[in-house]
């Protein structure tokens, strides 16, 4: 999963929503992992944020700090995780972003579309596998 974790970027809490947007827009990404200024994951904050939390409620992007929108209870898992497993979480939590971290260290943030990716690529693997072994 290490692949699909990076380039990283963060935000701090303190930043305004209007600059996490603009971080998001320039990286192409739908979240990003709200790091304090001790380096500590404190939330994740994403589009999903922004639309309920501050268009929707008519409040001004510029003035809202990070730290007002983000989601504080953040699901993470180690680079080690399956994607399976990754993908099942996702589904009962109803996210489409989780942080990787290694030991406290923050190493990436996982998309659902990263974990599509890997599932599609491992079941045509298996299928190629599978049809190789019937033609022999």
């Amino acid at each position: 999963l290490r692949a699909y974790a990076k380039p990283l970027c963060t935000v701090p809490p303190e930043a305004s929503v209007f600059d996490a947007l603009h971080i998001l827009a320039k990286h192409g990404l739908g979240a990003l992992p709200v790091i304090d200024a001790q380096g500590k994951l404190v939330g994740i904050v994403s589009e999903r944020d922004y639309t309920r939390k501050v268009a929707l409620q008519g409040k001004n992007s510029r003035e809202t700090p990070v730290l007002d929108i983000m989601t504080r209870e953040v699901m993470v898992v180690s680079p080690a995780t399956r994607a399976l497993d990754c993908m099942a979480l996702m589904s009962t939590r109803n996210i489409r972003h989780l942080p990787v971290m290694d030991g406290d260290k923050l190493v990436g943030v996982l998309a659902i579309r990263h974990l599509l990716d890997e599932i599609i690529a491992e079941q045509q693997y298996t299928i190629e596998q599978l049809e190789s072994y019937i033609h022999s």
